[in-house]
């Protein structure tokens, strides 16, 4: 299910050992939101356990981002920390959604979130 995705994001994945931090987060939220995409459209014909899989994925990265960003060495503006938080608290709360069977378009506002962010550590205007 996830090879088209994977291979889209192994080509990048090798050169982004020289990338600087905001790359590699744009990367990943990307390939976070590849996923979720993938998911999104075949969310009929994959199990439970590849659901969760995906999920699990987006929720980690979430996880180190708002660990990271509220750290207390953090430089990130207060106002950039709750926001990052507050995105990070509805990305757990849909997880948990998705998780309890809810349907496959409330994955959309999710890869959304993902892309923006990516396109914005990009410096780049959102396309989504």
């Amino acid at each position: 299910m996830y090879q088209q995705a994977t291979q889209a994001y192994q080509q990048s994945a090798n050169t982004s050992a020289s990338a600087d931090p905001r790359t590699l987060e744009a990367e990943a939220l990307m390939k976070a939101a590849a996923r979720l995409s993938v998911l999104q459209r075949e969310w009929d014909t994959v199990s439970r356990e590849e659901r969760n899989e995906t999920l699990i994925f987006n929720r980690t990265l979430w996880t180190i981002f708002v660990t990271e960003a509220t750290a207390e060495y953090s430089e990130l503006p207060l106002e950039l920390q709750n926001n990052i938080a507050n995105l990070a608290l509805f990305m757990f709360n849909r997880t948990m959604e998705m998780m309890g069977g809810a349907e496959p378009e409330a994955l959309e506002t999710m890869i959304n979130i993902n892309k923006s962010l990516a396109s914005g550590l990009r410096g780049q205007k959102a396309n989504v």
